[in-house]
């Protein structure tokens, strides 16, 4: 098929992310590590909620968070560990395609849940007494729900406009997942209107939800100035703070990936903070739930101390 006198890609060539061998040897073991971390951190944190004292909703919500956080890094990982031990690092169009959507999809569902945690956290603290009513299972199925058809719509918007342009090269990309913005780059259309609709998608995208953490948060911290003891507004703070920090990385890293479509002289930058994104913060979320939260760990030593029993 030809666009113009330009010839349309049918596959797609990643980047070694090293030109030494023995640097992508050292990436091979690295990444094989924190996915491994990845893995068994958010497994473990499945179990964990599962258990009978942890069925708050927050629990819950957590336990859908790490399986995001294990099919977001199960998407783009083990794709990126078999190129940097083989030559052959091309994927072919549907193969980019399905990737891409993934990714987008888990991320947008990821975001949107973290606005239902918020609203979740918002109703514990400042509505106590009617929070068993209010965030039933009905409730919380209905904001997963959300949640995911939200993901999907954004997903679905973003992979069929962006594979409607005509990706006529470079075949090589220099990124290791197909994401949309390296994929920008390789149309050979003007696509000026494209960035524009995805930046506004991704403000969209990202300050609808954080605009909605920030109203939850607002109303809590009011609700926690109230309280007069300081231990108890301590407690009260504290089961809030690992919400907060995930929402602060998610936040920051989907900013400096998707708001500067064209990458310019920053695609290696760019390509660290995705690489950020997807492999080492679905690392971190188990531990910043785990060691800030007390009854995460309590039930977390117990279900360890079986397991290494058994």
């Amino acid at each position: 098929q030809d666009a113009g006198n330009h010839t349309l890609l049918s596959e797609f060539v990643f980047s070694a992310l090293s030109s030494r061998p023995e640097v992508q040897h050292l990436l091979f073991f690295t990444v094989c590590l924190v996915y491994s971390m990845t893995l068994i951190g958010n497994l473990l944190i499945c179990m964990v909620t599962m258990h009978p004292t942890l069925h708050m909703p927050m629990y819950f919500f957590l336990r859908v968070l790490s399986f995001l956080d294990i099919s977001t890094a199960s998407v783009v990982v083990p794709k990126m560990l078999a190129n940097l031990l083989s030559e052959d690092r091309s994927i072919s169009y549907l193969g980019c395609v399905t990737q891409l959507y993934c990714v987008v999809f888990l991320a947008a569902t990821e975001w949107f849940l973290l606005a239902a945690m918020a609203y979740d956290r918002y109703v514990a603290v400042c509505h106590p007494l009617r929070y068993a009513a209010i965030m039933d299972t009905r409730a919380c199925l209905s904001l997963l729900l959300l949640s995911c058809c939200s993901g999907k719509v954004v997903s679905v918007v973003q992979t069929a406009w962006l594979f409607t342009l005509p990706l006529c090269g470079p075949r090589r990309i220099n990124y290791f997942f197909c994401d949309i913005p390296p994929l920008v780059m390789l149309s050979c259309r003007d696509t000026s209107l494209y960035e524009r609709q995805l930046i506004s998608a991704t403000v969209l995208v990202i300050l609808t939800p954080f605009c909605l953490i920030l109203l939850s948060y607002a109303c809590i911290v009011s609700s926690i100035l109230k309280i007069s003891s300081a231990e108890s507004r301590h407690k009260t703070f504290s089961t809030c703070s690992s919400h907060l920090t995930v929402v602060t990385l998610y936040c920051a890293s989907g900013t400096l990936i998707y708001l500067q479509p064209r990458f310019g002289n920053s695609q290696d930058a760019k390509k660290f903070f995705a690489l950020i994104y997807t492999t080492v913060i679905p690392t971190l979320n188990p531990l910043i739930y785990s060691l800030r939260n007390k009854e995460v760990k309590e039930v977390l030593v117990r279900v360890v101390a079986v397991l290494m029993k058994k």
